[in-house]
């Protein structure tokens, strides 16, 4: 009786090939071979290609996120039990092909092997077949070599065939030592020697960044267009490449990623020469043609004090500190200081000149009330009426 929690069909898996590749990959291997048992196909170069696109990957596996399923779909590629067709007419959708080659002359028909239940698919129930190297889990042999499709699926990868025998020794040593059993000692070494692989090109990419630091070391071309491009001075640059090799000999260093190393040395040098320059605290004699900066106009406006007054005390301003010829760091400190000066003088003359002016109309209007009542004296004839 079928149970009500589970209303559709279970996946059956091979414990043996879970144990061999993985049990995501077993369970992906699967699926993918029940697809291609139920979906029309094309025959390519002797192999069954099934065409998914990332809505049909999701329906198929609703158990996993896209990205864990595009992770499990290297991990079968990395293994090489199946193939992607680079070439796809759509960017939506990819090709699938179980890695398992119809001879020439066999009609593009399925085979049912010895070995296969009717509850497993074919292809898995193949692979199951094939990948195990004896039969259930076994001891690392003190003797024991990788075998002929495994060095071919290493080629594959573009990793040369003395790379991988030179790890061989090793590999054997550390699983002795561990005293671990395993279905596929072939499929442990080939994950192993990709992790190894790259792990070396990463130790050869550092390698070929370093050079020797010797007296006549120059920066590279790229290391030049670089810093141009960040716009730093071609001439500050070429100066800076004397004082870099002799910090660096001096040191003792003599092999190093010089370019990266010179690259970030004179972005320090060249930010410490522009806030230098913009901000300089060297006590010059004012310039003949010298102007306040903007930023002190700025300053004067928010202090209410008229931008035109400024700007007609400047000559006053340069004239006098150059008959002084004195130096100073800051000019526009200076003139700032003058111009409040200036400004708060003319606020105090403003102010006693409206204080002159209010008594003198008080005074005159004190004479007019004097000479009005002298004028009603003179001219009162109340008395005669």
């Amino acid at each position: 009786m079928q149970s009500s929690l589970i209303p559709e069909r279970p996946l059956v898996i091979s414990p043996t090939l879970a144990a061999t590749i993985g049990l995501e990959e077993a369970v992906m291997l699967h699926v993918l071979s029940e697809l291609m048992a139920h979906r029309p196909v094309r025959e390519k170069d002797r192999f069954a290609w099934i065409e998914l696109d990332q809505e049909q990957l999701q329906k198929a596996f609703p158990f996993w996120a896209l990205i864990d399923i595009k992770r499990v779909q290297k991990s079968l590629q990395d293994l090489g039990l199946i193939l992607i067709d680079p070439v796809t007419p759509s960017p939506h959708s990819q090709w699938f092909a179980i890695n398992q080659a119809r001879p020439a002359a066999e009609p593009p028909k399925r085979q049912i092997s010895p070995g296969h239940r009717p509850d497993q698919p074919l292809a898995a129930s193949q692979a199951a077949a094939a990948a195990p190297e004896g039969q259930g889990a076994s001891y690392m042999p003190a003797n024991w070599q990788p075998g002929e499709d495994w060095i071919r699926q290493c080629r594959q990868q573009n990793i040369p065939e003395d790379f991988v025998r030179q790890l061989v020794p090793g590999f054997v040593m550390y699983w002795r030592e561990r005293g671990q059993a395993r279905f596929s000692w072939g499929n442990a070494f080939y994950k192993f020697v990709l992790r190894e692989w790259r792990a070396e090109q990463t130790r050869r990419g550092m390698s070929e960044l370093e050079t020797e630091m010797s007296p006549q070391w120059w920066p590279s071309s790229d290391a030049f267009v670089i810093l141009e491009n960040a716009g730093i001075n071609p001439q500050f640059i070429e100066d800076a490449v004397p004082e870099f090799v002799l910090y660096w000999r001096e040191r003792g260093v003599s092999n190093g990623a010089w370019n990266t190393r010179f690259i970030e040395h004179v972005r320090r040098q060249w930010s410490r020469y522009r806030s230098t320059i913009e901000h300089d605290s060297q006590p010059r004699r004012i310039a003949d043609h010298w102007q306040p900066s903007a930023e002190c106009y700025e300053v004067l406006r928010l202090a209410e004090i008229d931008e035109d007054f400024a700007r007609q005390k400047v000559p006053e301003f340069v004239l006098y500190w150059r008959d002084t010829n004195q130096v100073h760091a800051s000019w526009n400190t200076r003139f700032l200081q003058y111009i409040k000066y200036q400004w708060a003088r003319r606020l105090d003359e403003s102010s006693n000149m409206s204080v002159i002016d209010a008594q003198d109309q008080s005074i005159a209007g004190k004479h007019q009330q004097v000479l009005g009542a002298a004028f009603q004296r003179f001219t009162d004839r109340s008395w005669a009426e």
